[in-house]
């Protein structure tokens, strides 16, 4: 099994966006926007979902480390870190995910 985690793509996301556009696609798509990298990664997710109801699992997974990068890449270009998130996931555990999402000031 990989011992490469989201942690390391993270870095390695955040040191690719250091580099120049023609180098790093990572950058390219940092400079093109947020509403970009939005659109990125929502295209992503439709893959992935289609990729899932196709019941093809190597084809899930590729779909899958594509949605991870999309999500990182935003979350980069917005400056939130992945600890941000997992903190927000651990504050989540304090409660059953139906009392959790209740309390959320936006539904989801």
């Amino acid at each position: 099994m990989s011992k490469f985690t989201l942690a390391d793509l993270e870095k390695r996301v955040h040191e690719r966006a250091k580099a120049s556009a023609t180098q790093s696609y990572t950058r390219a798509l940092i400079d093109k926007g947020v509403a970009h990298c939005a659109k990125k990664l929502g295209e992503e997710a439709i893959e992935t979902g289609l990729a899932a109801v196709q019941e093809d699992n190597t084809r899930l997974i590729a779909e899958t480390a594509d949605l991870l990068y999309h999500l990182l890449v935003l979350l980069e270009a917005r400056g939130v870190t992945l600890a941000e998130v997992e903190a927000a996931l651990e504050k989540r555990t304090a409660q059953t995910g139906h009392e959790e999402k209740a309390s959320r000031p936006f539904k989801s």
